[in-house]
């Protein structure tokens, strides 16, 4: 059933929708966003939904951050233990990064790479069983050169 002749045969959407159904729910707005029938939206739930996906996104951004700097700290600390899983893991976190962190979320990405550093030196740490001081104090890398495809694999 096409999304216009679902609204237009409902007058209100029912508030309960949104917990009972998110997926049902972003349909009906959309529907009524496509009918210009903006003033139904569901403004109080919209707002918060708009609110976590947007906190979720910052987080999976900075979070990938972490994987990476923590492979790339694995890989050039202990040389002797690379893998085919490490270096996988870092192409695919690049990948999924580069889709990721583009306008916003790229400035997002860069002002926390020292709190993602600092998490990827305690992840590293503990897989790698090396002290904090084998690692640099800050992160010797710029979002750039960590989504280039030349560092250090």
């Amino acid at each position: 059933m096409r999304r216009m002749d679902v609204v237009s045969r409902v007058t209100a959407i029912p508030p309960e929708l949104y917990e009972a159904d998110e997926t049902a729910w972003l349909d009906a707005m959309v529907a009524l966003l496509d009918a210009g029938r903006a003033s139904d939206l569901d403004f109080p739930n919209l707002r918060e939904y708009l609110h976590d996906m947007a906190r979720s996104e910052r987080r999976e951004v900075v979070s990938r951050v972490v994987v990476l700097l923590a492979h790339i700290l694995k890989w050039e600390f202990q040389p002797d233990k690379r893998s085919g899983s490490w270096r996988a893991t870092i192409r695919h976190q690049r990948f999924e990064l580069r889709q990721q962190a583009e306008g916003v979320l790229r400035n997002h990405a860069e002002e926390n790479l020292p709190r993602a550093y600092a998490s990827a030196v305690e992840e590293a740490m503990d897989e790698t069983g090396l002290s904090a001081d084998s690692f640099p104090a800050e992160c010797p890398y710029t979002l750039d050169q960590l989504l280039a495809d030349d560092l250090p694999i």
